[in-house]
C-alpha cells in the first residue's frame, strides 16, 4: 500500500507542507512590487481560492483521520494531528502576511490611482443614502438574519459563504446582557464590490460586507448593534462513495454531490478582532473545535478579487500577450492533411488554441471522417469542441467520449455535458470504479479510397478553451502509426474495459507500463553514468511526491546522473545536502500563466529521449490513474521542447529555489540581465512565427 503522504520517512517533506510552500509562492507574487497592482489583487484571489480548496479536501482528510482514533491512526505512517497543527500554524502566519499586503500595499496603491475601497465611516452623505437604498431595494431578501440561542438555535452556515456575526444588546436595558446574531452577506446574489457615487475621475468602492454592516439594524429591530465580525465556514468537499465497485457508480456520484455542501466543517475563518467570549460562543453553537479556527482580517472570501473592476486602467494590468496563431494548422482548410505530412507541436497560451478546436470542427464535417474519440476530464461551460462533437454525431459519425465524472469540483458540469452528449446520440462512458482517467487524448479515423487513417492529438492539459488562455500546456498532433495505433488501443480499452492483447511499447500508459517504464528509464541513466556515458535527467512536473521515485532520483544523483527539476507545486524531496546526498537542482516558476506542462527528458547515452505527459510523479498519477506519456520522435519538436526547458532553467525573475526550509528564495544566476522565462518564451514564438 502506498502512503498518501510523504512522511513515511521523516527526512522527506510532507506533501501538504510542501503544497503550502507552493501557495506561498503565489502570495509572493501578490507582494512583488514589480507586478502590476490589479494583478497583485488577482494573485491574492488565487492564493485564497487555492487555500479554500486545500481546506475542503486535504485538511478535511486529516481531520477525518484524527476522528478515527489513536488505535486506527497507529496503522498510518504519519501523524495526522501533528501535520494538521503544523498546517494551521503555517496558514495563520501566511494570513498575517496576506492582510499586511492588502492593507498596507494594495489599498494605498489603489488610492494613488484614484480607486478607493471605503469603510463605512469614510462615506459622505450621498454615499450613505446610496447604500441604504441599495440594501433595501437589492439585498434585503437575501440576508437571512438569525438570532442565536446557544442550545436552541444552531444555524447551518453554507460552505464558503460569507456571514456577519453581530454582538447586540436589547434597547432600553442596562446593556449587561449580550445577544448574538448571524446575517448572511449575499455575495452569491450581488456583486462583492459596489461602486459608489464618486467625484469625476475617481472611483469609490464599498465591499458588500460593509453595506450589510451599515444596515444590520434594519434586520434586528429592538437591538442596538455593538459590533460586527465577518465569519466563514469551509466544509469537507470529498465525495464519500462507500463502494465504487458495486451498484450504479454514476448514481452514487450524483447522490454524493447532493451531500457535498453539508459536509462537516474543516475550518472557521473569523475576524481576528472578534472578542474571545464571542468566538467561544460561536464555536459552541456551530459545534466546532479550536483547531478549526483560522483568524483573518476583516474580510474573507478574497477569491472574489477575481471580480474586482479595473475601470479601464490598463497600466495596472499585465501587458497583453495575445496568442500567436499556429499558422501551419490554422491557415489550412485541410488540417488533417497537414498533420499527415508531419507532426505539429503547440504551446498554449503562447500559441492560439484555435488549431485544436479546428481539429474537431473540420473532422465533424469531413465526409471521409468516420470516428472521433476523446477523453474529457474538465471542459469549458461554452465549448466549441463539444459543439463540434455534437455536429459530428448529427452528421452520422461514430463519436465516443469518455467523461471522467470524478474530476474534483467539475463533477456536476461533466455530468451535464454527458447527458447533453448522450441526448445527441453520442456514445458516452463514465468513470471506472477506483480509478481516474486523466489522459488528455483524442483520435480521428478517416477512410480515404478504402484506406483507414488515424490522426491523434495528445496533450498535457485538458480540452478546455478557457484554461488554454491561462495554463501553459503542450499539445502534439501526429499521424505517426507508432503512436496512433497505441492511442487507438487505449481507446478500445476505455470503451470495452477489455485488457489489450498487445502491449504498449511507445506510449507510457498508467495502469499498464507507465510506472515501471519510468523506473527503467531512471535505472538506465544510472547504468550509463556508471559506464561513463552521458547521463542526465531533466524533469518538468507539477508535483513530485511518490517516494519510490524521489528515492530513485536521489540514488541517480549519487551515482553521477545530472538531474535538473522544475517542479511547480508539491516537492517532497529533502533538499538539504549532506556528504552522502548532494543537493538536487530544483526550481519552481510562478508567473502570470500557470505552469502545467509535464516533460521528461532522459540522456539515453547521448541520444536523448523526450516525453510530454499528463502525469505528475505522484502516487495517484503513477498508481491510481490512467495517464499517458507521449514519446516525441520528431527531431525538430524534440529540439524545441529542450530549448523551452533551457529557457525556463535560465529564469532569474520568477524562479524560486525549492528547499526544505520553504523560504522560496528567488533563483540567482549571476547574470546582470533579468531573464523572465514566460516573456522569453513568448518572444521565442514571436520570432519563430516571423520566420515561418
Amino acid at each position: 500500500m502506498h502512503a498518501d503522504v510523504a512522511t513515511s520517512q521523516s527526512q522527506y517533506v510532507e506533501r501538504d507542507i510542501s503544497w503550502l510552500s507552493f501557495n506561498y509562492r503565489v502570495l509572493q507574487e501578490a507582494k512583488d512590487p514589480s507586478v502590476p497592482l490589479l494583478e497583485r489583487l488577482k494573485f491574492l484571489a488565487i492564493y485564497s481560492s487555492n487555500l479554500g480548496e486545500f481546506f475542503r479536501v486535504r485538511v478535511a482528510n486529516h481531520r477525518n483521520l484524527i476522528r478515527l482514533g489513536k488505535k486506527t491512526r497507529k496503522k498510518l505512517d504519519y501523524d495526522p494531528e501533528a501535520t494538521l497543527n503544523e498546517i494551521i500554524r503555517i496558514v495563520r502566519d501566511h494570513m498575517k502576511e496576506f492582510s499586511r499586503i492588502f492593507d498596507e500595499e494594495v489599498i494605498p496603491g489603489l488610492r494613488q490611482n484614484n480607486i478607493s475601497i471605503l469603510r463605512r465611516k469614510e462615506l459622505n452623505k450621498e454615499q450613505v443614502q446610496f447604500i441604504s437604498e441599495y440594501f433595501v431595494e437589492s439585498m434585503l431578501p437575501f440576508c437571512q438574519p438569525v438570532l442565536l440561542f446557544e442550545h436552541n438555535v444552531k444555524p447551518f452556515l453554507n460552505d464558503a459563504e460569507l456571514y456577519l456575526a453581530l454582538d447586540m444588546i436589547l434597547k432600553e436595558t442596562d446593556g449587561n446582557e449580550h445577544y448574538y446574531g448571524i446575517v448572511k452577506i449575499p455575495s452569491d446574489h450581488r456583486p462583492r464590490f459596489i461602486e459608489l457615487p464618486s467625484k469625476p475621475d475617481s472611483h469609490d468602492i464599498i465591499m458588500l460586507d460593509d453595506v450589510v454592516r451599515h444596515n444590520a439594524s434594519v434586520l434586528f429591530p429592538g437591538f442596538d448593534i455593538q459590533d460586527s465580525y465577518s465569519i466563514k465556514v469551509t466544509r469537507d468537499a470529498e465525495l464519500y462513495i462507500d463502494d465504487e465497485y458495486s451498484g450504479d457508480l454514476l448514481q452514487k456520484i450524483k447522490n454524493s454531490l447532493a451531500k457535498r455542501n453539508v459536509g462537516p466543517a474543516s475550518r472557521l475563518v473569523y475576524d481576528v478582532n472578534m472578542p474571545k467570549k464571542m468566538l467561544k460562543y460561536l464555536v459552541d453553537v456551530l459545534e466546532l473545535e479550536n483547531s478549526d479556527l483560522i483568524p483573518e482580517s476583516k474580510y474573507h472570501n478574497n477569491f472574489d478579487f477575481f471580480q474586482f473592476p479595473d475601470f479601464g486602467k490598463k497600466h495596472l494590468k499585465d501587458t497583453p500577450l495575445p496568442p500567436i496563431p499556429y499558422k501551419p494548422l490554422e491557415s489550412t482548410s485541410n488540417l488533417l492533411g497537414a498533420i499527415e505530412r508531419r507532426d505539429h507541436f503547440i504551446n498554449v497560451p503562447y500559441h492560439s488554441y484555435e488549431s485544436v478546436i479546428r481539429f474537431f470542427e473540420q473532422s465533424a464535417v469531413d465526409p471521409e471522417v468516420t470516428h472521433i474519440k476523446i477523453v474529457q476530464y474538465r471542459v469549458a461551460r461554452d465549448s466549441r469542441i463539444m459543439d463540434a462533437l455534437i455536429q459530428a454525431a448529427e452528421n452520422g459519425k461514430n463519436v465516443f467520449v469518455f467523461i471522467e465524472v470524478k474530476a474534483r469540483f467539475d463533477e456536476e458540469a461533466n455530468l451535464k455535458w454527458g447527458e447533453k452528449l448522450e441526448s445527441s446520440g453520442i456514445r458516452v462512458r463514465y468513470s471506472f470504479p477506483g480509478l481516474k482517467v486523466h489522459s488528455k487524448i483524442a483520435l480521428i479515423r478517416k477512410v480515404t479510397q478504402g484506406e483507414s487513417k488515424l490522426y491523434s492529438y495528445l496533450s498535457t492539459g485538458n480540452f478546455h478553451e478557457g484554461t488554454a488562455k491561462l495554463y501553459s500546456d503542450f499539445g502534439f498532433f501526429t499521424y505517426d502509426k507508432r503512436i496512433t495505433k497505441e492511442v487507438a488501443r487505449l481507446f478500445r480499452f476505455l470503451e470495452t474495459v477489455v485488457i489489450p492483447e498487445a502491449e504498449f511499447k511507445k506510449l507510457l500508459v498508467g495502469q499498464f507500463n507507465l510506472y515501471q517504464s519510468l523506473v527503467d528509464l531512471v535505472e538506465k541513466e544510472i547504468e550509463n553514468a556508471e559506464k561513463g556515458l552521458p547521463a542526465f535527467i531533466d524533469l518538468k512536473l507539477n508535483s513530485l511526491q511518490d517516494l519510490s521515485m524521489v528515492k530513485l532520483l536521489e540514488k541517480a544523483q549519487r551515482k553521477g546522473v545530472k538531474i535538473r527539476l522544475i517542479v511547480r507545486g508539491i516537492c517532497c524531496l529533502n533538499n538539504f545536502p549532506d556528504e552522502e546526498n548532494p543537493p538536487l537542482n530544483v526550481i519552481s516558476i510562478v508567473d502570470r500563466f500557470l505552469e502545467h506542462a509535464r516533460v521528461y527528458v532522459f540522456g539515453n547515452g547521448g541520444d536523448p529521449l523526450v516525453y510530454i505527459s499528463s502525469a505528475d510523479w505522484m502516487i495517484r498519477n503513477l498508481h491510481h490513474r490512467i495517464e499517458t506519456a507521449i514519446p516525441i520522435f520528431n527531431k525538430e519538436i524534440k529540439k524545441e521542447i529542450r530549448e523551452l526547458y533551457e529557457i525556463q532553467w535560465k529564469d532569474n525573475v520568477k524562479a524560486r529555489v525549492v528547499e526544505k526550509d520553504h523560504k522560496n528564495h528567488y533563483k540567482k544566476t549571476g547574470s546582470d540581465i533579468s531573464f523572465r522565462s514566460q516573456l522569453e518564451t513568448y518572444l521565442y514564438y514571436k520570432r519563430k512565427a516571423e520566420n515561418e
